[in-house]
């Protein structure tokens, strides 16, 4: 489906209606909605939605009184959005056929006067106020993809869909009184995909929310998908989309991420862990680089050092290991005997192989802006072609910038009379993989 830039520039708020804390009064303020920011973000653990409203009184429902006159916002309240666009005559709303419901986080009052008010409301998911306002005690067994599974089923209690990858690797672990999201995202840090990953080469996930639910995704499994769609950017103000392409970029913007000083001390291309065992007086250390072999990656090749630098390793990290601290007491004695010298977490095969995924991850950067697209959500790969530098002005595509990029940010930007989307891309590794029509 293509989006131009005329079909975006209607409004896509449709509807936007705030219920106050009681459930006593409902209001649709969506005529006097200003703007409205949408975001997703993989460094979020929520959707959130930032919007200025007018509160004059003239609102329909309030009989000439404020909002803040007839139910004083004090946060939590609910408020059901919804946001559409149509696409060669079909509707697409942001989240399926469900609103978006979301709940006052935060307000503020940016203007205030004997006629109107201007206030800014912060809009969060339940989940993550949830989260915030609660802690939650207990012991998981097993692999850590059914372990969050069950934080987010018993513990948040979403309904929402959660989509998650399965790990290959086991965490024993008690949770005293932690936030639900605390732990999901220190979990994130040790999971090792089943399928997309490889135990002591890769490591690494990425826990968050889009409209249409959470995601619990590895970090190789993100760079290795089929692209959503393909954008080109050709820097002249002609909204003809060309052939094979999904839409046009308004404006792009690219960066590169490598700087040496901060990327060799967190480990990023060459490490070490040192390893001990109080009980055996085991000791080892273990060194890792990075390996273009063992990952699945958006681009042909990782950044490396200049084979001029003789450098081993850059970060070192120090760990007790965890043996035999979680025998299963329902196997035995004997089983528990057995399993008292089984270490709980590898922590060589795995710690220091998510320090260098996690800092490859960002190692380019491009933010561009493109008409209104609510198919697009942060996790997505898109294909990003930009013209080359050429002083013959030729058609040719930049091969080394361009390719496979995951989007990392995301925002709708949305008044009475504009919607853009604003994308932050980010990939771990350079050069061109595919063409605009494949992978």
């Amino acid at each position: 489906m293509s989006i131009t830039a005329r079909n975006s520039a209607e409004s896509a708020l449709k509807n936007l209606q705030i219920t106050s804390t009681d459930g006593k009064h409902s209001i649709d303020l969506v005529t006097s909605v200003t703007e409205l920011c949408y975001y997703e973000s993989l460094m979020l653990d929520s959707i959130c939605v930032r919007l200025k409203f007018a509160d004059t009184g003239s609102t329909e429902g309030l009989d000439g009184k404020t909002l803040k006159e007839v139910f004083p916002l004090t946060t939590t309240e609910r408020v059901d959005i919804k946001l559409s666009q149509e696409v060669n005559g079909e509707e697409i709303v942001l989240g399926g056929k469900n609103k978006l419901t979301l709940y006052v986080n935060d307000y503020t009052t940016l203007y205030e006067d004997s006629r109107k008010n201007l206030i800014d409301l912060e809009l969060r998911s339940k989940e993550y106020i949830q989260s915030q306002n609660m802690s939650i005690a207990g012991t998981y067994s097993g692999h850590i993809s059914h372990s969050v599974k069950r934080i987010m089923e018993e513990e948040l209690k979403t309904e929402k869909e959660i989509e998650i990858e399965d790990t290959i690797n086991t965490r024993d672990f008690t949770i005293y009184h932690k936030r639900p999201l605390v732990i999901l995202n220190w979990l994130s840090k040790q999971s090792v995909s089943r399928e997309n990953q490889q135990l002591g080469k890769s490591a690494g996930y990425f826990l968050f929310e889009t409209a249409n639910g959470y995601k619990y995704k590895s970090i190789d499994g993100l760079l290795d998908q089929e692209k959503k769609k393909s954008y080109i950017y050709n820097n002249t103000p002609d909204t003809k989309i060309p052939a094979g392409y999904d839409g046009t970029i308004l404006d792009f913007d690219e960066s590169n991420l490598i700087n040496i000083n901060q990327k060799s001390k967190m480990g990023a291309f060459s490490n070490r862990i040192v390893l001990f065992d109080p009980f055996s007086t085991y000791y080892q250390v273990i060194e890792n680089k990075a390996d273009d072999n063992n990952i699945k990656s958006s681009g042909r090749r990782l950044p490396h050092f200049n084979p001029e630098f003789d450098i081993d390793y850059t970060r070192t990290s120090y760990f007790v290991l965890d043996t035999g601290t979680f025998p299963d007491p329902k196997g035995g004695i004997d089983q528990q005997l057995e399993k008292s010298k089984d270490e709980n977490f590898e922590y060589g095969k795995i710690v220091n192989q998510s320090f260098m995924r996690y800092n490859q991850f960002f190692s380019s950067q491009i933010s561009m802006t493109i008409p209104g697209d609510f198919e697009l959500h942060i996790g997505d790969s898109i294909f990003v072609d930009i013209p080359q530098l050429n002083k013959d002005k030729s058609d040719e595509v930049d091969r080394q910038s361009g390719g496979l990029y995951i989007i990392s940010d995301l925002c709708h930007y949305i008044t009475p009379k504009e919607f853009r989307t604003e994308l932050t891309l980010v990939r771990d590794s350079f050069g061109r993989r595919g063409n605009h029509t494949t992978r």
